[in-house]
């Protein structure tokens, strides 16, 4: 059997870029002195011109995006998530969202996954903060193929968007005809009765594994592919809820004001059932390897396989 391919979609993302730079003119990335991290230097390498390194100075780089977005540019700003939505949070609020200016936040390194660099950039709490934002669009794909169409999405929205992206390689999962991307709209990639797991990112393959040792119990998962945590499908998540009576959600992030709070939120209001939320359970992280990191946290196909098997 061949092995699957591994994409990380830090690098998908700058890809992407290259191929919106052909498209647009009015494309233009910033970094923070992070080009080759976010996978910026692509974009920087094809098009110098429109390209701007604006040094290790986040916050500046928010005001500069804001003024490019309000001269009509489309302005990807780059940086890892930790300092793209903590460092620059008031920035972002104020200068980005407030004004509901045009400017596309492409946060890499985001989650446990991080790996050895530890705690203090290993960033959990990046939904949850630009979730609370009003009129901010909140995304974390799942493989490459998801990581581009998201780009493009972005792209065509108007308005801000935070889009998270992942340093470590994950495997292709939507690399079939019928892959179909769409902003707030959640894909089911397997059906199921007895419980729904709903994941976004990395998780969304872990998701998979732990339904597929579900089934070898006799248990049937369907699993959601939850990309946009905002606006997030409603719909989706109350359909699923009344189909099969149980919740589970998981993602590389805390379980407190991210997907499972999302979920969690929609769920009180409409369709009260019993939920399962998996992440990181208010802790910090710590440095090591970022596969064993997403073991020992509980994140991995057995982890999370693991944790449903307590729920039911």
């Amino acid at each position: 059997m061949s092995e699957v391919k591994k994409i990380a979609t830090r690098a998908s993302y700058g890809n992407a870029l290259v191929e919106l730079g052909k498209k647009y003119n009015d494309v233009v990335v910033l970094d923070a002195d992070l080009a080759a991290a976010t996978q910026t230097g692509v974009f920087k390498k094809e098009f110098p011109e429109r390209h701007v390194d604006c040094g290790i100075a986040e916050c500046n780089m928010t005001g500069i995006g804001a003024g490019l977005a309000a001269a009509g540019m489309v302005p990807f700003i780059s940086t890892f998530a930790m300092f793209a939505a903590g460092r620059a949070f008031e920035q972002v609020r104020n200068s980005i969202g407030y004004p509901e200016l045009n400017v596309k936040i492409g946060a890499t390194h985001g989650g446990i996954s991080v790996g050895e660099d530890g705690a203090t950039h290993q960033c959990n709490e990046d939904f949850a903060l630009m979730r609370v934002i009003p009129g901010m669009v909140v995304a974390c794909p799942s493989d490459d193929i998801e990581a581009k169409a998201l780009v493009e999405a972005a792209y065509a929205h108007k308005g801000p968007v935070y889009m998270r992206f992942g340093r470590l390689a994950v495997p292709v999962i939507n690399d079939n005809p019928d892959y179909k991307f769409e902003l707030g709209k959640g894909i089911v990639l397997r059906e199921g009765k007895d419980l729904t797991i709903i994941a976004n990112g990395l998780c969304v393959a872990s998701a998979l594994e732990a339904a597929e040792k579900l089934a070898a119990d006799g248990v049937e998962a369907k699993v959601i592919n939850m990309h946009t945590i905002k606006p997030l499908d409603k719909e989706l998540v109350i359909a699923a809820a009344k189909e099969t009576g149980k919740i589970v959600t998981v993602e590389e992030h805390s379980v407190i004001g991210g997907l499972g709070g999302a979920v969690c939120e929609c769920l009180a209001e409409s369709v009260p059932v019993p939920v399962k939320r998996i992440g990181i359970n208010d802790v910090f992280g710590e440095s090591g390897p970022a596969a064993a990191l997403l073991e020992k946290y509980g994140l991995d196909g057995a982890g999370v396989y693991k944790s449903i098997k307590e729920f039911l």
